[in-house]
């Protein structure tokens, strides 16, 4: 990293960039689970859009347990992780209320041990913009609006590969 750098662009859920002075921003390490069955994946539907089920890392976690547990709360779903697929760097903001957050993003294959579909274990601010998770064709993914800084048809269309190869 250039040590003289100053400043940062950090995007907003909308994609809207805003310049941010580094000491603003906070360390947030996050992890999410892409489940096939089938055909399909299993999708978190939020605002208009979608996202992977998933999200930040508490201190005290492994990137594990961090993934179990937010996997389980966003879905109702127990899994177990399987191969690493993807790894993106983004630096974003949730709300200004939040602050800014440098993140590393990591997306591994899951594979359902247990549980049912389920939106009972979202949290107070997940309640306002989250709905329960559902399963989407593989091929219609490239048609879906996205909340995330990664190409997630691409994504999908990758971890499907390997899904299907095992």
């Amino acid at each position: 990293m250039d040590k003289a750098k100053k400043t940062v662009m950090c995007h907003d859920r909308l994609g809207r960039l805003e310049k941010v002075a580094v000491e603003k921003l906070k360390w947030r390490p996050s992890v999410y689970g892409i489940l096939f069955k089938g055909t399909k994946v299993l999708l978190s539907p939020q605002w208009d859009g979608y996202d992977f089920p998933g999200g930040g890392i508490m201190i005290y976690e492994t990137v594990g347990e961090g993934l179990k547990r937010e996997f389980w709360e966003e879905t109702g779903l127990r899994v177990i992780s399987g191969r690493l697929v993807w790894v993106e760097n983004s630096f974003f903001t949730p709300s200004r209320s939040e602050g800014y957050w440098h993140t590393i993003l990591m997306y591994y294959l899951v594979k359902q041990i247990g549980g049912k579909l389920s939106k009972d274990n979202f949290d107070e601010e997940e309640k306002k913009y989250a709905k329960l998770a559902r399963w989407v064709e593989v091929r219609d993914v490239s048609r879906l609006k996205f909340y995330n800084p990664v190409d997630s048809p691409k994504l999908i269309r990758e971890a499907y590969k390997i899904y299907k190869n095992k």
